[in-house]
């Protein structure tokens, strides 16, 4: 027996979320002041700006703090179906004019939701228009940061995200160790396991996933750490399903919980479960496709001890949740940038840059979907200081970050249009394959 259920706490951005899971492997079953300082100012140990938004160049900026962005103008609005407006604006910031798109979706509307774009596996990438395309929305942003790149030889990047996914009420991953993730530094009191989301109250929220769970067996009870994730804390030990993919699991046993460029564990180990039976133990950590009836353990120094107490034909139950009151059909990894209409303090100075965001009415009852351009003389982008006073001017009470710079991406599908279009200019000069995304979908329209 599977069951689910996602959560998170009171008004939006308020409070706590988390989704319950658990599966019997045995049954065959697999369970699966936000002012800022100056930008020159010192770098975070092991934070880069691989796939965050940020380059290198952007951090020798020795630019005035800015703290807000300009006034908010509205310059076109479309509206793509009832209760989904798309919108283009103009304002400004620290690096000069900025030009950007808005969705403003109301979930009241019939027929209208939102939920997670992502590949058909969770270790890969594709671009938001092929995402959009292949689920039917009808528009939507990137998503989270990612595992871009890699530094360790015959280590590959995976492509998976940093922080948890749920899609349609089930889990697909849990969030990396915060020393772990890719992006801007964590502003104080955020986590890789923050999210923005959808309840099955159908309002909008921020909160958080923390993912818990047991592998049990007649020999040994062991704490599970990990879901489809490219970085498992140390000691500790994971599962991987079929929603994982074919990519190399060796990622996961990589960096420690506090430096992501940190060596490989040379303390590891794989069990392979099938239908609730253990098949095989070695300490190896491998890759290829794992089958619908079948979870891989991977563990690391004391979680590679305790899997290894395991022997072929040992039957095993795994057992995991996110823990929390209230319920996610859909929620994507992003840190909270906006809370009860206040900036966070020590969001990151550096910039500008391009970023994507997304935000949620003090109700819940809407989401604000933002993408800034940047790197042009058109649009200078943004800091994320100024992302947040831009999603709080366009109305959002709450507000997370998502990846920012070449990622950003805006796309939205018109009346009588059979596919999307990217509606702003991504930085690269083209779509760059992301990890997830946020999709807008609604009921077939009239023509």
């Amino acid at each position: 027996m599977v069951r689910g259920t996602v959560a998170g706490r009171g008004m939006a951005g308020r409070g706590v979320a988390g989704l319950v899971v658990s599966g019997l492997v045995a049954a065959g079953l697999v369970v699966g002041g936000a002012a800022a300082a100056r930008a020159d100012g010192p770098r975070p140990p092991d934070v880069d700006g691989a796939g965050s938004g940020e380059r290198p160049d952007a951090r020798a900026l020795a630019l005035p703090p800015s703290s807000t962005v300009g006034k908010l103008r509205f310059t076109s609005a479309e509206r793509l179906a009832p209760g989904v407006v798309a919108r283009t604006f103009e304002t400004s910031g620290v690096g000069g004019p900025v030009l950007g798109n808005l969705l403003d979706v109301d979930l009241r509307s019939p027929g209208v939701r939102v939920g997670l774009l992502h590949p058909p596996k969770v270790a890969a990438r594709r671009t938001v228009p092929s995402m959009a395309d292949a689920q039917r929305a009808l528009a939507g942003v990137n998503g989270d940061f990612f595992n871009i790149s890699e530094t360790r030889p015959g280590v590959v990047p995976t492509g998976s995200s940093s922080g948890p996914e749920v899609d349609a009420g089930r889990p697909l991953k849990g969030a990396v160790p915060d020393g772990q993730r890719f992006g801007p530094a964590l502003p104080p009191g955020t986590s890789a396991k923050d999210v923005i989301g959808i309840g099955t109250d159908r309002r909008a929220r921020l909160g958080r996933l923390h993912l818990t769970g047991t592998i049990r067996s007649k020999r040994t009870t062991i704490g599970l750490r990990g879901l489809n994730q490219y970085a498992l804390p140390v000691g500790s030990a994971g599962a991987f399903t079929r929603d994982w993919g074919s990519v190399s699991r060796l990622r996961a046993v990589c960096g420690t919980d506090t430096a992501r460029n940190g060596p490989c564990s040379t303390n590891t180990a794989e069990v392979a479960v099938r239908r609730g039976v253990v098949t095989r133990v070695r300490d190896r950590v491998g890759a290829g496709a794992i089958p619908r009836d079948t979870t891989v353990l991977v563990g690391r120094e004391k979680g590679a001890n305790a899997l290894r107490e395991l022997r072929p034909g040992d039957r095993v139950k795994v057992s995991y949740r996110f823990t929390g009151p209230k319920r996610f059909r859909f929620a994507v990894g992003g840190f909270p940038i906006l809370r009860d209409g206040e900036p966070l303090d020590g969001v990151s100075p550096r910039g500008p840059e391009p970023r994507t965001a997304a935000g949620v009415s003090r109700d819940g009852r809407r989401m604000f979907l933002v993408v800034a351009d940047g790197r042009s003389d058109r649009s200078g982008g943004v800091t994320l200081a100024e992302l947040a006073s831009l999603l709080d001017k366009a109305g959002a009470d709450a507000a997370v970050n998502l990846d920012g710079g070449g990622s950003s991406t805006f796309v939205a599908r018109g009346r009588g249009e059979e596919s999307v279009t990217v509606r702003n200019e991504p930085s690269d000069g083209t779509e760059r394959a992301v990890a997830n995304g946020i999709g807008v979908f609604a009921a077939a329209r009239r023509p």
